[in-house]
């Protein structure tokens, strides 16, 4: 993997990976204090509520509908939202609309590399 100093992005949603049999993921960039990526969603799929020791994630959804649910509340989010966890907050997402979903989610730190 290439770790950047700087880059610029055009047209993120439209690298996109869908799995029909789970949640898509494309890693955008991963530096030394964040990683961004688009988790991909088919209609109906989810992202089971979990959390992340030490790590904060931010969702925004580019494409499509999105229920987010953060702690012990729900939202649903359209095009230009998005959701805050802190970390060890537990957080899922699901795709409630009639579409693709499509969300671009930044961690900080970062995951380690594989």
């Amino acid at each position: 993997m290439v770790t950047y100093t700087r880059m610029f992005l055009r047209n993120a949603a439209g690298t996109a990976v869908f799995n029909s049999d789970k949640m898509g993921k494309t890693t955008l960039v991963h530096g030394t204090q964040m990683m961004a990526g688009l988790n991909c969603f088919e209609p109906g799929q989810e992202h089971a509520l979990h959390t992340h020791a030490g790590q904060e994630k931010l969702y925004m959804v580019l494409e499509g509908t999105a229920t987010v649910q953060i702690g012990d509340e729900r939202q649903t989010l359209g095009v230009g939202d998005g959701a805050f966890a802190a970390s060890d907050v537990a957080h899922s997402v699901k795709n409630t609309g009639p579409g693709r979903l499509v969300i671009l989610a930044v961690l900080a730190p970062p995951p380690s590399k594989h």
